[in-house]
């Protein structure tokens, strides 16, 4: 696995919402302490359909933390805001409508360029996994087609959110996440790590921990799943292996 650039800095959410608890309730505090001082965000509403109601929702909970909010549905020059903004807000949604929005708009490339130059990265679920090499740990319906499976690779390993354990009472027959995330290894060298609901990824300095209120599972090729606790580095666990190809 190729090394983190100790300027990209980045906070991958499982989830946006957690049982309980209202948008971001469980990420508040993290995601506070993450951005410090910045209060400049830029939003990519891509994921969903409604990207102005998307954007609305995202400005007023985000207010309450303080933080302005321009979303990139309603500006003329996108790469620009990209250049100019402090955080980087991608949220949840579809994974596949999310990474060919990126891809219609050219925000690829800005978007690493921004994160390389000090600007930080804030995803939610779709948004955590196009923070990786590619999308293709994601759970979600092919409803459109991006350009291509190739996401930001802004982290050299694949997150698979809303991680769910296998049930050893469930009459379902259908494949687990742990089996889907185990025929992604067959193929694929970059570890994954299954992030259960209420966990998070902070990358900063060079360094990747896991946050948040639930643990995680790892994942390596040819290796057996490791669980790991919230507060875990998990430096060690992911630097054995490539970072993934893509086409």
């Amino acid at each position: 696995m190729t090394a983190i650039a100790n300027t990209n800095q980045l906070l991958l959410i499982s989830n946006s919402t957690h049982h309980g608890g209202g948008y971001l309730d469980h990420a508040e505090s993290e995601i506070r302490d993450f951005v410090g001082r910045r209060t400049e965000v830029l939003f990519i509403p891509f994921a969903l359909h409604d990207r102005r109601a998307y954007a609305a929702k995202v400005e007023a909970r985000l207010r309450e933390m303080g933080l302005s909010v321009r979303s990139v549905h309603d500006l003329s020059n996108v790469p620009r805001a990209v250049q100019e903004t402090e955080i980087v807000f991608v949220g949840g949604g579809n994974t596949f409508r999310l990474l060919k929005g990126l891809y219609d708009h050219d925000l690829i490339d800005p978007i690493r360029q921004r994160i390389a130059a000090g600007g930080v990265y804030v995803g939610s679920s779709a948004g955590s996994i196009v923070a990786c090499p590619t999308l293709r740990t994601t759970k979600d319906m092919p409803i459109v087609q991006p350009r291509s499976f190739a996401a930001l690779d802004l982290v050299p390993f694949q997150i698979s959110p809303h991680y769910l354990d296998p049930d050893p009472t469930s009459t379902h027959m259908g494949e687990t996440q742990e089996e889907r995330i185990q025929q992604f290894l067959e193929e694929n060298e970059a570890p994954v790590i299954g992030l259960r609901e209420g966990a998070m990824i902070r990358v900063q300095n060079g360094a990747v921990h896991l946050k948040g209120l639930q643990g995680a599972r790892i994942f390596r090729r040819e290796h057996k799943p490791v669980e790991v606790k919230a507060g875990t580095n998990l430096q060690d666990l992911l630097a054995e292996t490539s970072a993934v190809q893509v086409a």
